[in-house]
């Protein structure tokens, strides 16, 4: 017997793996602006940017696939 696959009331936007890919283009984007020596702006919001990225990295893992 096949099992039934129910399918996820969740919006296909809050789905786990947009998300996560979401959460390490934002922790990307921090750590280019952390290492750019061009503009002060930039450096100056980094840490909250990265900060950002991986406190969401961690609340999404916990979203259905």
């Amino acid at each position: 017997m096949r099992r039934q696959i129910k399918p996820s009331r969740w919006p296909r936007v809050f789905r786990r793996a947009i998300m996560e890919n979401l959460a390490t283009l934002i922790i990307a984007v921090g750590f280019f602006m952390l290492f750019q020596p061009f503009m002060l702006i930039l450096y100056t919001y980094s840490f909250v940017t990265l900060l950002f990225g991986t406190v969401m990295f961690i609340v999404v893992s916990k979203f259905p696939e």
